[in-house]
């Protein structure tokens, strides 16, 4: 665990400032030499405990991630491997924050078109391999973690309505210059520090703000269904302020929101799937609840589910 107190240590900055401005108490930061494959594993596991379902029953493995263990093989198939889901179709998903809500909307449509019965999907991140330490702007804001869930077809409720969206222009408010066939691993690329996380946050507060509201009240009026029956409200725990401004846009009761980003700070693709397995945990959200999920991240994407527990 790291603590804003922990970071007034590393950085010019403070408790109170990163509170007022973010929200975030604390965040969970992985041991050395911990990959995003072991936290997926320890996920998929209890997901396939809770689903009562063996390894070999997964048909279909998809792991959201933007920290990889290495570029290939894809970290799906490093967790097959490890779990003995021997049947399993397996690939990664790159949509950066956006990706668990981007990968259950993917597994809904093996599930409609019944090719798969069995999906599991995965959103685990590692951030803190690839933040720069000494950038008070962005280590404040991530940490690492995991989450899954299992998805089957289902005669009532489940997934009611989806949205999904990606805009490419703004694709330099939010990167990794390094690593890729653009600036490959080098000594230069390296000392030119581009492998690390690089934001603009004004300009991303801004634009997630009108996405996810926008993204959420589609979502909604596609499933076809009032604002106020929504019993939990799951966005994307990147920042308090974000949060706020997204339900006061899309006209939903404050009261609704589910946030842990306090406790765990912003993990990415991993975040949404944390957030429902404690709403779910904890009672937020009970069998017959409507729930929202929605997500922003780099790229840009953007996406939202409406689901009947």
């Amino acid at each position: 665990m790291l603590t804003n107190r922990d970071l007034e240590k590393m950085v010019d900055t403070s408790d109170d400032w990163i509170r007022t401005r973010t929200g975030i108490e604390e965040r969970r930061i992985a041991p050395p030499g911990t990959t995003t494959s072991d936290l997926a594993f320890a996920a998929a596991q209890q997901a396939l405990k809770q689903a009562r379902l063996k390894p070999q029953d997964i048909e279909l493995i998809i792991v959201a991630t933007t920290t990889p263990d290495m570029l290939f093989p894809s970290t799906s198939c490093l967790v097959q491997q490890r779990l003995g889901a021997t049947q399993a179709v397996c690939f990664d998903l790159s949509a950066a924050c956006s990706g668990s809500v981007f990968a259950m909307i993917t597994a809904q449509q093996y599930l409609l078109n019944g090719r798969y019965r069995n999906a599991l999907v995965i959103g685990a991140e590692v951030l803190s391999s690839f933040i720069d330490w000494t950038d008070r702007s962005t280590c404040i804001l991530f940490g690492d973690g995991a989450g899954a869930c299992v998805l089957q077809p289902v005669k009532r409720g489940g997934i009611l309505a989806t949205d999904m969206g990606s805009d490419g222009r703004a694709a330099d408010l939010l990167y990794m210059p390094g690593g890729g066939s653009k600036h490959p691993p080098s000594h230069q690329s390296v000392d030119q520090r581009l492998h690390f996380l690089r934001m603009n946050g004004t300009e991303i507060f801004k634009l997630a703000v009108r996405r996810m509201a926008e993204s959420a009240q589609r979502v909604i009026t596609t499933g076809k269904i009032k604002p106020e029956r929504v019993a939990c409200f799951i966005p994307h725990q990147a920042n308090v302020r974000i949060i706020e401004a997204v339900v006061k846009r899309a006209n939903l009761p404050p009261e609704k929101v589910f946030m842990n980003l306090q406790r765990y700070g912003n993990t990415s693709a991993a975040s949404n799937l944390i957030a429902l397995y404690e709403a779910v945990k904890t009672g937020r959200i009970k069998r017959g609840d409507h729930a929202v999920m929605v997500a922003f991240g780099a790229g840009l994407t953007w996406g939202s589910i409406l689901l009947q527990w």
